[in-house]
């Protein structure tokens, strides 16, 4: 690892990993039935962050492995700790259920992230995403029903 940007310098070792090293960054097919889509921001700081879920046949989030043709996948414009909470929650909701993906709080995310006050914002987006994309999932489920 390099030399860590003073903006990151303060932070948890693990903001500056996920910062440095995002897991799951990409796009999945916006209109696939399967997938759900959340794009949330915070007017206050200009963080925008789009997180996109992939739910199998079963209900449950695919797991981002290479294995896997869906996965979940995330691109966010935004701080360090933006980036960070994005990419953890990727790693978080794989192979949940829709169920337990939305039990994922941003107070565990803050916690895992050791966000200080000033950044739990970002941690909220997350949990916001992560709301946003599994209702997008059930709203496509619906209409495909009729």
């Amino acid at each position: 690892m390099g030399k860590i940007p003073i903006k990151l310098a303060n932070f948890h070792k693990q903001v500056v990993d996920h910062y440095e090293n995002p897991i799951n960054v990409g796009s999945l097919d916006k209109n696939a039935k399967n997938v759900g889509t959340g794009l949330v921001g915070a007017p206050a700081c200009g963080d925008v962050m789009k997180l996109q879920i992939h739910v199998d046949e079963k209900g449950k989030i695919v797991d981002a492995s290479p294995f896997h043709i869906g996965y979940t996948r995330f691109k966010t414009f935004g701080c360090g700790p933006a980036i960070a909470s994005s990419s953890l929650v990727t790693e978080w909701v794989k192979c949940k259920s829709i169920d337990e993906a939305l039990k994922i709080k941003n107070t565990d995310i803050a916690k895992e992230l050791c966000l200080p006050p000033v950044k739990l914002h970002c941690s909220m987006l997350a949990e916001d995403a992560i709301k946003a994309a599994l209702a997008d999932y059930r709203v496509k489920q619906k209409e495909t029903r009729w």
